[in-house]
């Protein structure tokens, strides 16, 4: 018997490859995957080569990127963080859990896994699988929006309409905020506006702060959601933003931030920039010990259960597994109809 997983050789030099199946444990539970999403962001660090655990190593006691000692260590087997699949073998200590059942969690591209039963959890009845695939994106918007600190009746400004944009802007509109979607693609506006956005700005016919700037009175924004990971947005969201109000910045930038000007905009209208990441057991900072990264995630799929968030219509391909390397070559080109890629095992 033999497992296939997704193995990255190099920069852009991405395959599926077969290994081992992995052994069951105590309190563990095999997965047979049915889809993995691949993310447009941390994935294509990796599969660009722009990612800086590549090339540097990141310090967990002094939280600090450090010069790495030796090359970047290729291959890279198996990452991914958007998985759904069915339980098809348990340990005889699992009493939770039943063969057949359908969870999400993540276990990265591969055909099977082999993980910790606590670590999936159950798809509500009635979901369409693929819904699941978006979990961890979910997650990550909204950690975007409770690091925003919105309140009714505000005007909140999204930079960048892609998956993790989008699924942002719809939680906005949920929290009571009046939305702006910003981006260069109008099929993806065309989405934010279905999702609730009260206003869409095209970023490549018009100046997004002058836009919100227009809509409320000469304030700006309240708060700006930077989630395209590209520095220009991040200048532009800035100069949205009203003097003493609240940029997140939730991209993953890359490279040097020639196009951010901190001596402009950032610093006569005194911005409060703050950093959103998902990961670790506080993601949303100042809301310690109430929002964990558990919490974050399973709100996310309570609101895609109850109906209030529907992902499916952000599915733009549905590709087998063997065709993993078209299909981040495809989301590299950057294709505008291109939204949420998935691998379907």
């Amino acid at each position: 018997m033999v497992n296939w997983v997704v193995s990255l050789a190099g920069p852009r030099r991405i395959s599926l490859e077969p290994c081992p199946l992995d052994p069951l444990g105590p309190g563990q539970v095999r997965i047979r995957t049915c889809y993995s999403g691949i993310s447009a962001g941390t994935e294509l660090t990796l599969y660009r080569g722009s990612n800086p655990r590549l090339n540097k190593d990141w310090d967990d006691a002094a939280r600090m990127f450090v010069p790495r000692q030796a090359a970047a260590s290729y291959p890279l087997v198996g990452f991914g963080y958007e998985e759904v699949g069915e339980i098809v073998e348990l340990a005889p200590d699992v009493a939770d859990r039943r063969a057949g059942q359908l969870v999400w969690g993540i276990w990265g591209h591969r055909a099977e896994a082999v993980v910790p039963a606590d670590s999936v959890y159950p798809l509500p009845a009635g979901l369409d699988p693929l819904a699941a695939v978006f979990a961890r994106p979910g997650a990550i918007a909204l950690t975007a929006v409770l690091a925003g600190d919105l309140h009714l009746g505000d005007w909140v400004a999204v930079f960048g309409q892609g998956v993790i944009g989008l699924l942002a802007t719809r939680l906005a509109v949920l929290s009571g905020a009046r939305v702006a979607a910003v981006d260069r693609v109008p099929a993806r506006l065309a989405h934010a506006g279905r999702f609730g956005a009260r206003l869409v700005v095209d970023a490549g016919a018009e100046s997004a702060a002058t836009a919100l700037r227009r809509v409320t009175g000469g304030r700006g924004a309240d708060v700006c959601l930077e989630l395209s990971g590209m520095y220009p947005a991040l200048h532009e969201a800035i100069r949205a933003t009203t003097h003493a109000g609240r940029v997140v910045a939730a991209g993953f930038y890359q490279g040097q931030a020639d196009a951010l000007g901190l001596g402009e905009e950032f610093h006569h209208n005194r911005i409060q920039l703050v950093a959103a990441q998902v990961s670790g057991p506080t993601p949303v900072p100042g809301m310690a010990g109430r929002w964990t990264g558990a919490r974050v995630t399973h709100t996310f799929m309570d609101l895609v259960a109850e109906g209030s968030v529907d992902p499916l219509p952000l599915v733009s391909h549905v590709v087998d597994a063997s065709a993993v390397a078209d299909a981040l070559a495809l989301l590299d080109r950057g294709d505008p109809d291109v939204l949420q890629v998935v691998l379907r095992f």
